[in-house]
């Protein structure tokens, strides 16, 4: 019984993580298209959003701590990131060219790959494929597993070795 117990917890804190990189991915839309700052950001999502229903549309819950830590370091790093998402994506197509909605889930993942060494980060691909598909029923999530897959091989190439490329970007 004891197994079902940590299954549950495992599946529960998964589930809340993959909360919190939804939440992430709309506050930083919402901070670039308001002009918000991360501390604003941050009580807006944690008050009104995180594990509410609003307008109709239940937000799920997520883990506050990781939530905190994406949000901030997203921002915080942004200087590091962009020009590795830059570099991952195709010539001719820098990141400010980019839709807001993919250059936040860009970001996010990004920031994860990039200093999060905890998460796998084939998890964290897979993960950030999923926030793609809650906004978008076309190509866009196999662009972010293209671009995310360039930046993993580039600052965690150790745990690609052997493995082919996705091919997209």
């Amino acid at each position: 019984m004891a197994k079902n117990s940590e299954s549950k917890n495992s599946e529960s804190k998964s589930s809340e993580r993959s909360g919190a990189r939804l939440a992430v991915v709309q506050a930083l839309y919402d901070m670039e298209i308001s002009g918000k700052g991360v501390i604003e950001a941050l009580a807006e999502f944690e008050t009104f959003w995180i594990g509410r229903e609003v307008d109709g549309i239940a937000h799920p819950q997520a883990e506050i701590a990781f939530f905190r830590d994406l949000l901030r370091g997203v921002v915080d790093e942004q200087r590091a990131i962009d020009p590795q998402l830059d570099g991952a994506l195709a010539a001719g197509w820098p990141l400010k060219r980019i839709e807001a909605v993919l250059r936040a889930i860009l970001r996010a993942g990004a920031y994860e790959l990039m200093y999060r060494r905890d998460v796998p980060a084939r998890v964290a691909i897979s993960e950030y494929v999923d926030v793609a598909h809650s906004f978008y029923d076309g190509d866009e999530p196999g662009l972010i597993n293209g671009v995310l897959d360039k930046v993993a091989r580039e600052v965690r190439g150790n745990e690609f070795a052997g493995l082919p490329a996705s091919g997209r970007a």
